[in-house]
């Protein structure tokens, strides 16, 4: 099961949590709806009761699986809104992408409530999810729900046609993608070419007594979240980069370590939408104290040869290969 984190999550003024049984008749009351279930492609209508039972039952055991993710919208006091989920399918030449299916009971539109989930889910799925992106599709009549996904940081990317089970037909769809870059986008506009700036990172190759070597996940609420990248971090003014990594590594790791300890290997230089990312590599076998989230990101000690089963930023891709031939 992947590192999906506390499964209650807040979104803006509503909250996101499991489905549980007891649900199922507020579920619904509120989705046994014309207008919300015609928006709907895989509902019928009427919508049986229970389908409600069967269908929150069916969530708890593709969570367990880890092949989707589903959610009720509540209110802080606990009131039932509607439900948000993932559900994750490998696709041909693209690999693992999330699909994100979200609906809200009619008394309830108008109010931000589909736009503040879609935003919170579509951060967290990045974050915490195995998958290179998500996808939802959105019936074209159905302007709202294409709003919602524009502002939850979703692109167009084509169009298609679906069968909607309540009205009996195929209608064309809007298909909408967004991976991490189209979210750190979404909250970070690129500045014009005149103003970009060069950003200094040090990064290590933390190599452990079996040759592994250490990674840390990017924790949700940085760019680039959910990536597995070398330990390290941004060289402050006056810095030097060695120093800047032994003092990332501290604060971040928990880590004690001489500037002695660490070996120039390599660096990387990559040109990413709003800025240049210029990133010295060393290498380190010897620190005092064990490696400890501090921040929040998952570990792992990763073998070599593995290193390209993990999604990494592109700027550290240049590294696998030399690693890979030095150990």
């Amino acid at each position: 099961m992947p590192d999906t984190g506390p499964l209650l999550l807040d979104a803006g003024p509503y909250l996101l949590r499991p489905l549980q049984p007891d649900d199922a008749t507020t579920l619904h009351h509120l989705v046994n709806d014309w207008e919300v279930v015609r928006m709907l492609s895989r509902l019928p209508f009427p919508y049986p009761r229970d389908l409600a039972d069967n269908w929150i039952a069916s969530t708890c055991q593709m969570q367990a699986r880890g092949e989707g993710y589903h959610f009720a919208i509540t209110t802080p006091g606990g009131a039932f809104l509607g439900c948000i989920g993932v559900r994750i399918q490998t696709l041909p030449q693209v690999g693992r992408v999330g699909m994100l299916g979200y609906w809200v009971g009619r008394p309830y539109w108008g109010q931000g409530i589909a736009t503040h989930a879609a935003t919170r889910m579509a951060r967290w799925a990045l974050a915490h999810l195995d998958i290179t992106a998500l996808r939802a599709t959105a019936a074209q009549d159905n302007a709202a729900s294409i709003r919602v996904l524009e502002h939850a940081g979703f692109r167009h990317c084509g169009t298609d046609r679906q069968m909607f089970t309540a009205r009996g037909t195929e209608l064309p769809v809007a298909m909408m993608e967004a991976n991490r870059t189209d979210l750190d986008m979404s909250t970070t506009p690129i500045p014009p070419q005149s103003t970009r700036k060069l950003v200094l990172v040090s990064a290590a190759a933390l190599i452990d007594a079996r040759g592994h070597i250490l990674l840390a996940r990017r924790p949700e609420g940085k760019s680039m979240a959910g990536l597995w990248e070398f330990p390290g971090g941004k060289v402050e003014p006056g810095e030097t980069p060695e120093a800047a990594l032994v003092r990332e590594l501290h604060e971040e790791l928990g880590l004690d370590m001489a500037r002695a300890c660490l070996a120039p290997f390599t660096f990387a230089s990559h040109a990413y939408p709003g800025f240049d990312l210029l990133m010295p590599l060393y290498i380190c076998r010897r620190w005092q104290g064990t490696p400890t989230a501090r921040e929040g990101q998952k570990l792992a000690w990763v073998a070599p040869s593995a290193l390209r089963d993990y999604a990494m930023p592109e700027a550290d891709l240049p590294f696998i290969p030399l690693l890979q031939t030095l150990l």
